[in-house]
């Protein structure tokens, strides 16, 4: 439909709903107006122009918000510390009430707040103190801002992390229940509104006393320390009090481990050397610090040679051999066919005769083609 002024000019206006009553000029007004025009379920800024019983009314420059009812009841709280003048976030439930009012609420405006302020955090990395709320056999249940997230035990500090032995959950359970009520240092690694998903770490964190603790050591130093923890991954090392620092299970020997139990326990001293200092944790290297047994025999083997080799594992990818100490090779599994072949012919801890289909010592690596029997004698 169209309607013309005294002066001939068209004005367009929308055609009612057929049945319907005819739209509000504040409807007309949004459905003509370009993209990018406020509409329900945005989130919109305003200045508090006051209350009036029991509704808060909003200035928000294209009309008057009022947040009333429901909506005033759930966000009291935030309502009660408002002034006039103050500047506001609040978002859109309806464009145009009965009575001409956007209608707005300001708690779910607050939530979208929180959330965007704890995505600034995560991409800065800023340090929060928040207290441990609850404890659970994955980590600790921590609420920042009104919002329950997780601390996973893996994002723990060494000094925190629960050592236990066979990895019992329910004792690391109880080790985690230790720290419900303390206040600790974290950051914010993941912030996702849509999946209500907030997950800090204590690791990452870099605090003064932190970086001036590491300022004392760099890459390469030699250390020694009590181990304060025998994990599956590793054993723990203490180079001073407060800082641990990890030698994880590939750096313990140039030999293969299965387990950090067989060589360590709580207690013992080790010497170790700094490979790593990131994001607050220090890696350590216990075989680093005994000869390369790959310097020793690069010149001794080439491609194409016999050796006679041990079984050391076996797993659905092939055979891990070793040909010396320290010296380990891969025999895939195309080798033997199948699986069920391959474990037939090989036996963990049995000598059988392989050949050397690739040997590169600068990167340790070593390939074998099983040749046949176990060997006699």
């Amino acid at each position: 439909m169209e309607q013309t002024t005294e002066n001939g000019a068209s004005n367009a206006v929308l055609d009612p709903p057929a049945g319907g009553p005819p739209p509000s000029a504040m409807e007309q007004l949004f459905k003509l107006a370009p993209a990018g025009f406020p509409k329900t379920g945005d989130f919109v800024d305003g200045v508090v122009l006051g209350r009036k019983g029991a509704a808060l009314y909003i200035d928000l420059g294209w009309s008057t918000g009022i947040v009333y009812g429901r909506e005033l009841i759930q966000a009291k709280d935030m309502a009660r510390n408002l002034r006039a003048g103050d500047r506001i976030t609040a978002k859109i439930i309806e464009l145009e009430n009965e009575d001409g009012y956007a209608e707005l609420s300001l708690k779910e405006a607050g939530q979208e707040i929180v959330w965007r302020e704890a995505q600034e955090l995560a991409e800065k990395r800023t340090p929060l103190l928040i207290k441990v709320k609850e404890a659970n056999k994955g980590g600790l249940v921590l609420e920042w801002e009104g919002i329950q997230g997780f601390l996973p035990a893996s994002q723990l500090r060494s000094v925190h992390y629960p050592r236990v032995e066979g990895g019992d959950k329910e004792k690391i359970l109880e080790e985690l229940k230790k720290l419900v009520g303390e206040t600790l240092a974290v950051t914010i690694i993941t912030a996702n509104q849509a999946e209500e998903k907030l997950i800090f770490s204590e690791k990452e964190i870099q605090t003064d006393e932190v970086k001036e603790v590491l300022a004392k050591y760099a890459v390469g130093d030699t250390i020694e320390g009590d181990i304060t923890g025998v994990v599956d991954f590793g054993v723990f090392i203490k180079l001073e009090e407060g800082l641990e620092g990890l030698a994880h299970i590939s750096e313990l020997s140039w030999s293969l481990v299965e387990d950090p139990r067989t060589m360590f326990k709580v207690g013992d001293r080790a010497k170790a050397k700094i490979i790593a200092i990131e994001n607050g944790k220090i890696s350590l290297s216990i075989k680093a610090l005994e000869p390369d047994p790959w310097d020793k025999i690069k010149d001794k083997y080439k491609k194409g040679d016999i050796v006679e080799g041990v079984v050391i594992r076996i797993n659905r990818y092939g055979v891990l051999v070793s040909a010396e100490e320290g010296v380990a090779g891969l025999v895939h599994i195309s080798e033997f066919g199948s699986e069920k072949d391959m474990r037939e012919k090989v036996e963990l801890g049995k000598t059988y005769p392989f050949q050397i289909t690739l040997f590169n010592p600068k990167e340790k690596k070593m390939t074998l083609a099983y040749l046949g029997e176990e060997k006699k004698g």
